[in-house]
């Protein structure tokens, strides 16, 4: 349900990787579900949906007032640009509600052939300014999904109407609005196309010039789950439009459960009460699923954990006596038979197929304060503390929940000498059906009661009768056309609630643009550097007063990657890499737009061609650059150690991070933190040349 605060509608919006989770979602009231289908999602290991699903997956979520929104937020190649585009137009045609995306070009390109399809900006696309809003407004998007990163003084700081979505609940990524190129440049697997290797949860060491740094924990990247059940309150009056849980990569359960939990919450505020979580709700949230809990940047909380990446459940007791065939555990709080735990120190798992009691008895159940008996099979030496990371119990109540009904009204008129006549209403649509010539009753009329009965018979639909209106006189109805009346009007219903008939036409063709740059660039780090490569190119510096020494010598000055502050710049010379200053710049200043923008194909060049931007950069991630013949003038990094990743907040102040595979990972520190790649690209070709350090100036 939609719940009104004045004119704002706040939509609760819940993740679903299959049909199951989706009804799960549904079930226990989320007002919208998003999903992605085979192709173009950023959840490529998730189960995700075919086209039969997706189809089936709109009905559905239609049939009982549910929006439903398709990811496909990967960033799109030059070769696949026919294919998303034809993508779209069958999300169109089988009637989603929306489009959540982060390619710019595809987003232009979408806009122009099908201007009726509502477009999401995803996360990704690192929204996190009004400036970077009022772009894309501008283009026509209906809601951007906000950084992560925003606190919640800076949301509610927003001035432009786009609507706005925020993360509730769920895993978060290290990296800035996960602009992130490490699991691609590392592993092989691109994030941004929706196969992230998961970099941030490996180990690393930390070093400095002097060596090894002793750190809390060795997963010096790997971040909390957000958790939000205690800042409802605050978060729904910011005035965002949409309260978005992540997960669809859970399970039904784990979905169902978190969604039910946020949708009393938010009904709670809005009737007027202090939404307060309870204990049990907590143990429940942790005990599906937690890498400890933390509020997020939202509230400027803590968001690492060090010392593991894992599930790590709900505390439920400690080991007090170990032996080769049995655990003794002293529980504070519940145990059944068919939970799985976990033993903390030790990190073992079981799952508890035999439980026993103190006299060794066989049971189902101990009650917390007392002590539970578990086969050792898994060769615990220690007295550990033990947490709950499956509850059999939990999973079997969320799994009874009862399926979502939709309640309808019926007007029955039976009246002497007229046709049957019966109405169905949905409080929005109503349909009418008639039937034979009604005859006075001979011998037995039919009764209020017998038409309730028969029209109440509506189990394999998904409507419950809510309200029955009767004219009905001294006639007879076989109840045969009463139940041939009822069926037909809920098939209708069904059909109109659910139907789409959208189609679209068009053609999309690539046209060859000769207008090629072919000169050099360098990133320098300070002055002996920008001295050493001055008249050989462009020269990018971070450092402002640099620039402004050198700015008539091809000198530009290189933007931060997270603005919240806008110069009044004109005439100016600069590298570019956010959305804000795109859209901030472009016009009176001359614009080269950055690869962390996820330049990828020949439409986001040429979209920022259009907004005034002299040459854009290339992402690493592309190996083919054909897309060079069908765009405007780009550049591409030949040489050098491109930024993998930016942190807002990272607590170690070391020079690099080390991974398993010894590489080490230099890190730059300044208002935010920047890893870069452990090794040099090197390329052949004219391009940009990023520089560490200035011996690598005599190697290039």
């Amino acid at each position: 349900m939609y719940i009104l605060r004045g004119d704002v509608m706040v939509e609760l919006l819940s993740p679903a990787g299959n049909m199951e989770t989706l009804k799960a979602a549904i079930n226990n009231g989320a007002d919208a579900v998003y999903v992605g289908g085979k192709d173009f999602g950023a959840r490529a290991f998730a189960p995700n949906f075919s086209f039969d699903e997706l189809k089936e997956a709109v009905k559905y979520c239609h049939l009982f007032g549910v929006k439903l929104y398709v990811t496909a937020n990967t960033v799109v190649f030059e070769d696949e640009i026919k294919d998303f585009i034809n993508y779209m137009k069958f999300l169109y045609e089988i009637g989603i509600d929306a489009v959540i995306m982060q390619d710019l070009g595809m987003i232009s390109l979408v806009r122009k052939l099908i201007p009726d399809l509502e477009i999401h900006a995803s996360t990704q696309m690192n929204c996190h300014n009004d400036n970077s809003l009022c772009l894309l407004e501008n283009m026509g998007i209906k809601r951007a999904v906000l950084a992560r990163e925003m606190s919640i003084d800076e949301i509610k700081n927003l001035k432009c109407p786009i609507q706005k979505e925020v993360f509730i609940h769920g895993a978060l990524c290290v990296s800035y609005s996960g602009q992130c190129l490490f699991s691609s440049l590392n592993g092989g697997r691109s994030g941004n196309r929706g196969s992230c290797v998961g970099s941030c949860r490996l180990p690393y060491e930390l070093y400095d010039k002097h060596g090894k740094i002793k750190t809390e924990g060795k997963y010096l990247l790997s971040t909390k789950e957000l958790c939000s059940i205690f800042n409802i309150k605050e978060i729904l009056e910011t005035g965002v439009d949409s309260l978005k849980i992540e997960g669809r990569m859970k399970s039904p359960e784990y979905v169902g459960y978190v969604t039910h939990v946020y949708r009393r919450l938010i009904d709670e505020y809005y009737s007027g009460n202090n939404p307060r979580v309870t204990d049990e709700e907590l143990y429940n949230l942790k005990t599906l699923f937690n890498r400890q809990f933390t509020q997020g940047y939202l509230f400027e909380d803590d968001i690492y954990n060090t010392k593991t990446p894992n599930h790590l459940g709900s505390p439920l007791g400690k080991v007090i006596k170990v032996n080769d065939y049995k655990i003794f555990i002293k529980l504070n709080n519940e145990l059944y038979q068919g939970d799985s735990i976990r033993f903390c120190e030790s990190a073992k798992g079981m799952t508890v197929n035999k439980l026993y009691n103190e006299k060794g008895l066989l049971a189902n159940h101990i009650a917390q304060g007392n002590i539970a008996i578990i086969d050792n099979k898994i060769h615990l030496k220690s007295k550990d503390n033990v947490n709950k990371t499956i509850s059999k119990i939990l999973i079997d109540m969320i799994r009874g929940v009862k399926p979502k009904k939709i309640a309808i009204s019926f007007k029955l008129k039976a009246l002497y000498g007229q046709p049957l006549e019966l109405s169905i209403s949905d409080g929005t649509n109503t349909l009418k059906e008639k039937s034979i010539i009604l005859e006075k009753a001979l011998n037995k009329k039919t009764t209020k009661d017998e038409v309730y009965l028969k029209l109440n018979k509506l189990g394999n639909t998904p409507f419950y009768l809510n309200k029955l209106d009767l004219e009905l006189e001294d006639v007879f109805i076989p109840m045969s056309y009463l139940n041939e009346l009822r069926r037909n009007l809920c098939a209708k219903l069904i059909s109109e609630r659910s139907k789409c008939e959208n189609k679209i036409t068009f053609k999309y063709e690539k046209k060859i643009i000769n207008d090629k740059d072919k000169s050099m660039s360098f990133l320098v780090r300070n002055e002996k550097q920008l001295k050493m490569v001055l008249g050989k190119g462009r020269i990018y510096t971070e450092n402002f007063k640099l620039y402004k020494k050198y700015k008539d010598l091809n000198v530009f000055y290189k933007l931060p990657r997270i603005m919240n502050n806008f110069p009044n710049f004109k005439d100016e010379n600069l590298l570019v890499s956010e959305l804000g200053g795109i859209y901030k710049y472009s016009k009176d200043n001359n614009v080269i737009a950055d690869y962390p923008l996820n330049i990828t194909n020949s439409e986001t060049v040429n979209f920022l061609h259009s907004m005034g931007v002299k040459i854009s950069t290339i992402s690493p991630e592309v190996k083919d650059f054909e897309l060079e013949k069908y765009s405007y003038p780009t550049e591409k990094i030949i040489y050098g150690r491109p930024d993998l990743m930016i942190l807002k907040k990272f607590r170690a102040d070391g020079e690099y991070l080390k991974n398993n595979m010894n590489y080490y990972f230099p890190i730059v520190h300044g208002d935010y933190t920047t890893i870069l790649h452990h090794k040099n690209i090197n390329l052949k070709g004219m391009g940009r040349v990023i520089l560490y350090d200035e011996k690598e100036i005599k190697q290039i």
